[in-house]
């Protein structure tokens, strides 16, 4: 169990990892690659407002998850109770803020998307509320990469031979 949960923590973090520094520049730039006139902003932040709803599900499943692994292994576990803490804290930490990303953040930045079309990049409560969301999903990466190497947390007492 504990295997499966560092595998879709891990790849959580990777994939979340490609789509800010890969998947993004990309769509929103493709004139660097291809040339003028393929994609306007808009229509790139359509694409990754698509991508990222996806995305979302593949969150949320990973961060119930996780927080159900570390409840159960809060009371299972045999390490230090200040780790067994912070590691559920952090999956539950993890969990609320994946909540308020799609169910918040993603629902406003698409409905927006539907209700003002190409105009919404120029609106002002948009630009931060997608500001936002980007800072919350940094928030969750960081916090999942903490909980990530709170798994392999050896004890100073233990001996490693």
């Amino acid at each position: 169990m504990k295997a499966i949960n560092l595998f879709l923590l891990s790849a959580l973090i990777g994939i979340e990892l490609i789509l800010g520094t890969i998947v993004a520049p990309t769509i929103f730039y493709p004139k660097d690659i291809i040339g003028e006139g393929i994609l306007s902003h808009f229509q790139s932040g359509l694409m990754m407002t698509h991508i990222f709803i996806k995305f979302g599900y593949i969150l949320l499943f990973i961060s119930f998850f996780n927080f159900f692994y570390e409840c159960y292994s809060f009371f299972k576990n045999k390490i230090k109770f200040q780790i067994r803490f912070s590691k559920l804290i952090l999956s539950l930490l993890i969990l609320i803020l994946s909540l308020l990303f799609v169910f918040y953040f993603s629902d406003y930045i698409a409905e927006q998307q539907r209700i003002l079309g190409d105009q919404v990049i120029q609106n002002n409560e948009f630009k931060s509320m997608h500001s936002a969301s980007e800072v919350v999903l940094k928030i969750i990466i960081i916090m999942q990469i903490i909980l990530y190497f709170l798994s392999f947390k050896i004890e100073k007492n233990t001996k490693i031979i």
